[in-house]
């Protein structure tokens, strides 16, 4: 497959590629682009055996989230290690030979820093990562190093086939809650003009220091930490044999709300 450029007008500012296994040997660190493998549409349709390895993602990107195999765990890329984090609450290193049906990463260099000493809910630490990012980018990666508090985390069991549809699976989600922790959250904000080919909003999982509690973030308090960001204009997305780009946007913005348990709100 060649690369090809969705029109503009549908994404703003943001450039989208879908790029066969072969366009991935750019360097997304020169570039400064987001990395991504597979779709969220066809993880939402049931899409669970990934086509793509550890070992690529993490050639591209230092920083990222997504899920693995048969949705064994949440991912969750920090200083270019991966992990798991399960159903059951547990944590996992990964190995490079891990394969993935989504998964976003990039070389993260952020641009902009910020250190909180006031709290922050759930909705200002939004409002803080957005205004700490350039008024222009359409993507930004996100880092948060400090000690959180009311954390509500959520994964899944692993899946068996056939497979069920992603909001089937999130119906039966393991949710947990963690009054503080001393941790890291890692993640990106996406334009809407994305749903269906990402999660539009913020979109964030959470590792704690000792790398024993982790998972999605439904919601969670900073109370206190410093903020990274890194903006981003240029997303590749690498698609399996057989796979479409499809178009951006066209999948409904509150039937993924509902998956990510109100992560796009």
């Amino acid at each position: 497959m060649t690369s090809d450029i969705i029109d503009d007008r549908l994404i703003g500012a943001l450039h989208v590629r879908a790029l066969s296994r072969a366009g991935l040997d750019h360097d997304a660190a020169a570039e400064l682009t987001v990395v991504q493998a597979g779709t969220l549409e066809a993880l939402m349709a049931g899409g669970y055996d990934g086509d793509t390895s550890l070992a690529e993602i993490l050639r591209l990107g230092t920083l990222g989230i997504g899920t693995v195999q048969a949705l064994n765990g949440e991912l969750i890329v920090i200083d270019g290690l991966a992990y798991s984090a399960h159903a059951d609450g547990t944590v996992h290193p990964l190995a490079p030979t891990v394969m993935t049906p989504f998964a976003v990463v990039t070389p993260f260099a952020p641009t902009a820093t910020a250190t909180v000493d006031t709290p922050l809910d759930f909705d200002a630490l939004h409002d803080a990562l957005d205004a700490l990012a350039p008024a222009d980018a359409p993507v930004i990666a996100v880092r948060i190093d400090g000690v959180f508090t009311d954390l509500v985390l959520r994964s899944v069991e692993r899946q068996t086939k056939p497979y069920k549809p992603l909001r089937e699976v999130v119906a039966h989600q393991s949710e947990w809650r963690v009054e503080r922790a001393t941790g890291t959250v890692v993640g990106f904000r996406f334009p809407d003009a994305t749903a269906g080919v990402e999660v539009p909003g913020h979109h964030l999982h959470f590792l704690s220091d000792d790398r024993k509690l982790g998972g999605h973030i439904i919601s969670i308090a900073l109370e206190q930490g410093s903020l990274a960001v890194d903006p981003c204009h240029d997303l590749h997305v690498e698609l399996p044999p057989g796979m479409e780009l499809g178009q951006p946007g066209t999948v409904d913005r509150a039937e993924i709300a509902r998956i990510e348990g109100g992560t796009t709100s």
